[in-house]
């Protein structure tokens, strides 16, 4: 396997509903980040989405966007993990690069969640016969992740509130997020209850959205831009399906499983961590991540938000250009807004977000309940 690098990245701002197609947007990024590569040409394109079947009737996606980029008789697929279809992608582009299958692959990440009703779409990522149909959603299984923690641990009924107190406040110099307004701890505290004990700041938004990369080999990086980032390691792990199933359902083990072979392939530990971009989705979902990788102790994870050590000049910098929470969270294409803002805080080019002296990203995506974990790990 050959090492690889990421040497163009385009995204365009998150928005409530984009007008134009899922097609087009999803084009519009390719072209951004081939641009930003100076290619016109790529040998694979492999599309992260989840829900266009179920929102546009639209299968085949990879190869509609291929079609309508121009980029029409290359390897183009779709791939899916459920809510980490995003970081999906970006594993297979990187694959086919480091095998040698591809010498230039690009991985897109696109949804338009404004076109229908995404929820009961979203849930059928959990157990159809025994979750669903029971009622289950993401939302209710978040919620309940949530009670649990605060009735083991104890916790403060604000704990969690400095999560998207920390993603607003980022995503106010982020000019693709979605949200950029100043949000206080006590907007969050006085936000409505959407599922106890979730209050609507506790959750990230349905919205719209698309972000690209391009993946060329290691050694012939420089070729294509004068800052390249690498990718260390990619890895992927799962849990059992069902959280009831789990010994433990708030230890996340496919995120611990899955971030320390990253760290073994990419041979970093946690002091090497520069930022984490994590998938706070929810904010209980952000706090748990924290534990499982080892930022902190069981229950503890709350006190980085709380103690403001995830800020920008934190110990551990999460969520550095808003996160899924402010940024947005447009399923399919997450993992690739996080992957290009990992690339902007790498190369010190995140303006006012910069995270000083930034050299390692760690980036982790969750597909469903934290059923399927995909860590990837960059650096300069």
């Amino acid at each position: 396997m050959r090492p690889v690098s990421i040497v163009g990245i385009g995204q365009i701002p998150v928005k409530k509903a984009y007008y134009r197609s899922l097609r087009e947007i999803a084009a519009q990024v390719v072209r951004l980040a081939m641009e930003d590569a100076g290619v016109d040409r790529v040998d694979a394109l492999f599309a992260g989405n989840m829900l266009s079947d179920e929102l546009q009737g639209q299968k085949q996606l990879a190869a509609l966007i291929a079609d309508e980029a121009g980029l029409y008789g290359i390897e183009a697929l779709a791939v899916r993990a459920a809510t980490a279809s995003g970081a999906a992608a970006l594993r297979m582009a990187y694959l086919a690069v480091a095998s040698g299958e591809a010498d230039l692959a690009i991985a897109v990440g696109v949804e338009k969640m404004s076109e229908g009703v995404a929820t009961p779409a979203l849930a059928k990522a959990l157990d159809a016969r025994y979750e669903v149909a029971a009622g289950a959603t993401l939302l209710s299984k978040n919620a309940e992740l949530m009670r649990l923690y605060r009735q083991r641990y104890n916790v403060p009924e604000d704990a969690f509130v400095n999560f998207a107190v920390n993603a607003h406040a980022n995503a106010r110099h982020n000019p693709n997020a979605l949200f950029r307004q100043r949000v206080t701890a006590r907007t969050v505290r006085r936000s409505r209850v959407v599922m106890e004990p979730l209050r609507l700041m506790d959750c990230s938004p349905i919205c719209d959205g698309a972000a690209a990369v391009v993946l060329a080999p290691r050694d012939e990086a420089r070729a294509y831009t004068k800052q390249p980032v690498h990718i260390l390691a990619s890895s992927v792990a799962t849990d059992r399906f069902r959280v009831s199933d789990r010994k433990d359902p708030l230890m996340l083990e496919a995120a611990r499983l899955s971030a320390f072979k990253a760290f073994r392939l990419a041979n970093v530990n946690r002091e090497d961590i520069s930022l984490y971009e994590v998938h706070d989705a929810f904010s209980i979902m952000a706090c748990l991540l924290l534990e499982a990788v080892g930022f902190a102790e069981p229950g503890q994870g709350w006190r980085l938000a709380a103690e403001k050590e995830i800020g920008l000049r934190g110990r551990i910098p999460v969520a550095t250009m808003g996160g899924l929470k402010a940024r947005g969270h447009p399923i399919g294409a997450t993992a690739l807004y996080q992957t290009c803002e990992i690339v902007l805080q790498l190369t010190g080019r995140a303006g006012k977000n910069q995270v000083k002296d930034a050299k390692i990203g760690l980036l982790q995506s969750v597909g469903g309940a934290a059923t399927t974990l995909l860590t990837h790990i960059f650096g300069v």
